[in-house]
């Protein structure tokens, strides 16, 4: 059998399993799932040890903690996400009954409504932190019209799931490389465009410091405002320890008005990583360690 056909009957299986369970905790009261779910991200962190390794490298390089507290925060940055990916499953549900109104509280949301209030459209940036889906479901319920840029999952089927969980929150997916149109359409509705770049992906970008090494950032949402001449509003949401969220929205970025704009692109990019430095210091458990942020390399290393 071929190795594509193999890979086709396993993203298969896989989706299978995944749908199954998400039926299954849907049916569920939300608190206790999570609370399992704290359990099984704990259990993980024991038996997945490439992953284990880089985050315990990454947040003792970035972070600077002794052995013991490196490894106090990797563990919680496992359960953390455990947790969020069974809540992700609740959004629906949440969303249908109000109940998303209920868990989350806001902070600071006279920024994005002054945003709003220029009538230019909004770029909206946040991060790999908390749970950026709560984010956008809270967002939606609460009248803020948000279409999201998300990378498509490696599995078809899971992309699916998780492209109607959106869609099903009121909030809509734009995956990245199809992109351009749907984003340009949505500025120039006086729309708000979600975007995430605190990730090392393929797309075009700069070497930024970011906790005291540059990171390779992408710089689409910056080249984007600048272009439409609308606002940065970064806005984060931060989960708490009773399984209730906390949605942050800070001061619009500032952007500069240099002539150099290649210079002013990397200066604000640099804002940016500096804002996410200090979201990211505050639960340092709530961000991906796991991923290869600095893996690309700028050509003197």
């Amino acid at each position: 059998m071929s190795r594509p056909i193999v890979k086709k009957i396993r993203d298969q299986l896989f989706y299978l399993i995944i749908l199954l369970i998400y039926r299954t905790i849907t049916l569920m009261p939300r608190r206790p799932v999570l609370k399992c779910a704290a359990a099984i991200g704990a259990t993980v962190f024991c038996f997945k040890g490439g992953m284990r390794k880089r985050t315990v490298a990454n947040i003792r390089r970035a972070l600077g903690h002794d052995r013991q507290e490196t490894v106090r925060i990797a563990r919680g940055v496992f359960r953390h996400f455990l947790i969020a990916a069974f809540d992700l499953m609740f959004i629906p549900r949440l969303s249908r009954s109000g109940r998303i109104k209920k868990i989350v509280s806001a902070h600071g949301m006279e920024h994005l409504d002054r945003a709003f209030a220029a009538g230019r459209g909004v770029m909206m940036l946040t991060g790999h932190f908390g749970n950026w889906e709560i984010l956008g479901a809270w967002l939606a319920a609460n009248g803020y019209p948000r279409k999201v840029i998300g990378r498509p999952l490696f599995n078809p089927g899971l992309d699916r799931l998780l492209v109607g969980i959106r869609n099903q929150a009121g909030y809509t997916n734009i995956a990245r490389g199809e992109s351009s149109r749907e984003i340009i359409r949505t500025i120039k509705a006086k729309g708000a465009i979600g975007m995430l770049i605190d990730q090392d992906v393929q797309v075009q970008g700069v070497f930024a410091p970011f906790f005291g090494r540059k990171a390779f950032t992408p710089t689409g949402p910056v080249v984007l405002a600048r272009r439409f001449s609308i606002p940065i509003v970064p806005i984060f949401c931060r989960m708490n320890p009773d399984f209730t969220y906390e949605i942050t929205c800070h001061p619009e970025i500032e952007q500069g008005k240099e002539k150099d704009d290649q210079a002013e692109i990397t200066a604000t990019t640099s804002r940016i990583n500096h804002l996410y430095e200090e979201v990211i210091g505050s639960a340092p458990e709530q961000w991906v360690w796991m991923h290869k942020r600095w893996k690309t390399r700028p050509e003197s290393e």
